[in-house]
């Protein structure tokens, strides 16, 4: 297995290549602000053939290369439909201004090609089987992507902006609800295993049994109890 990732733009967001091995064709998960020339790196470090761009949620940091590099390749994106909107609008899901000098660099739009995402839906791209949860909090349309474990490598889960190492999403903007983030975290995040790798939106990697130890809300998840007080991220 091939996971390539890197942070990018003015957010820092983890954008990711995933095959079955390099020199084969391989889903981009979270193209985002300025992720295009990084995609078009790895591609050519790794001999990679993109097929799909697969995007956890719709808010601008995680979408905002999709149009040039779906174009490039012509492959589809694929975005659960409570977020779509969110392509052609970015600045209605946070609910104000991104700043016009920003929005002056994106190319706002859908690409040609739009897919929906379905809970539980499991989609065979690039010789790869990728589970979708749905998972509310952050926004109403975000999802997860999973892996199943293989011979080198333990399960993954592409989190998004759900969980963090030692956080979760924030839930401030238009859309977000801590109740459905508690509610996802719960339903999606503590059924799978500790050794699960969590390759999350933002910052770096952890596992679940890292964040079940140590993580404030997946602790107060477990133990049937509310939010606590603690910080949370992402845009």
């Amino acid at each position: 297995m091939l996971i390539a990732g890197f942070p990018a733009g003015a957010w820092g967001t983890n954008c990711y290549l995933v095959a079955p091995a390099a020199g084969e064709e391989c889903v981009i998960i979270d193209p985002g602000h300025q992720a295009a020339p990084g995609v078009e790196e790895a591609i050519r470090n790794h001999r990679l053939k993109p097929v799909a761009v697969v995007l956890t949620h719709g808010h601008i940091d995680h979408v905002a290369s999709v149009v040039p590099v779906c174009g490039a390749h012509d492959v589809p994106a694929w975005i659960h439909p409570e977020d779509r909107f969110m392509m052609s609008d970015p600045e209605k899901g946070i609910g104000r201004s991104i700043g016009m000098p920003l929005m002056g660099e994106l190319t706002v739009g859908e690409p040609d090609d739009v897919k929906e995402l379905t809970d539980g839906a499991r989609l065979a791209l690039a010789g790869l089987e990728l589970t979708v949860a749905h998972a509310p909090g952050h926004t109403k349309g975000s999802v997860t992507f999973g892996l199943p474990e293989a011979a080198d490598i333990p399960p993954v889960m592409f989190s998004g902006d759900l969980l963090f190492a030692g956080s979760i999403g924030r839930t401030d903007f238009p859309g977000g609800s801590m109740d459905d983030m508690l509610e996802s975290l719960a339903r999606v995040c503590l059924p799978l295993d500790d050794s699960t790798v969590v390759l999350s939106g933002h910052g770096p990697q952890t596992t679940i049994g890292q964040e079940r130890a140590t993580n404030p809300y997946l602790r107060q998840v477990a133990a049937g109890q509310g939010a606590p007080d603690a910080p949370r991220r992402g845009m």
